[in-house]
């Protein structure tokens, strides 16, 4: 099976310790199955308050997301009102990519969400729940999710 190439293109920086040492840990954990870089953009800045503003925020950041998606990649986004899907689910969809195109850029963005025009140039809408979780967080389940699935695509024990 081919190594998978992705990119995590995610809006914030993470300042936080506990958040970097998760994600070098996980980062670590997908090297034997996948060539993994991320991408951190600076956060829109918000100017106002209301629906113009967050709509104003959400463009600057499609903007500088766009500029980070590669033409070849199959577009992967993050989103609450994604599709959901099981460990097993999510790894038989990356075990499929990996013979269709071995290049994923997954999207996460901001604390206001993602603008419309990123969401519907994916390929795939994902939700990893029902339930809201901050963004930083979610960079870490995502790289935790994809060690997991590798380790199911190549039926290898999880060691939690």
């Amino acid at each position: 099976m081919p190594i998978i190439d992705i990119r995590v293109v995610a809006i914030g920086k993470i300042k936080e310790k506990f958040y970097r040492e998760a994600l070098e840990h996980y980062a670590k954990r997908l090297q034997p199955y996948a060539r993994l870089e991320t991408v951190e953009l600076a956060e829109g800045k918000e100017a106002g308050r209301g629906e113009f503003a967050r709509t104003s925020l959400l463009e600057d950041e499609a903007q500088k997301i766009s500029r980070q998606l590669r033409d070849t990649a199959h577009l992967i986004v993050l989103s609450p009102e994604g599709q959901q899907m099981s460990t097993e689910k999510l790894a038989a969809y990356l075990k499929n990519l990996q013979r269709i195109n071995p290049r994923a850029d997954f999207v996460i963005g901001g604390a206001v969400g993602l603008a419309e025009k990123i969401k519907q140039k994916s390929d795939l809408c994902f939700s990893f729940s029902l339930l809201t979780f901050p963004h930083r967080l979610a960079r870490v389940v995502l790289l935790e999710q994809l060690y997991r699935c590798f380790k199911v695509i190549r039926g290898e024990p999880y060691h939690k």
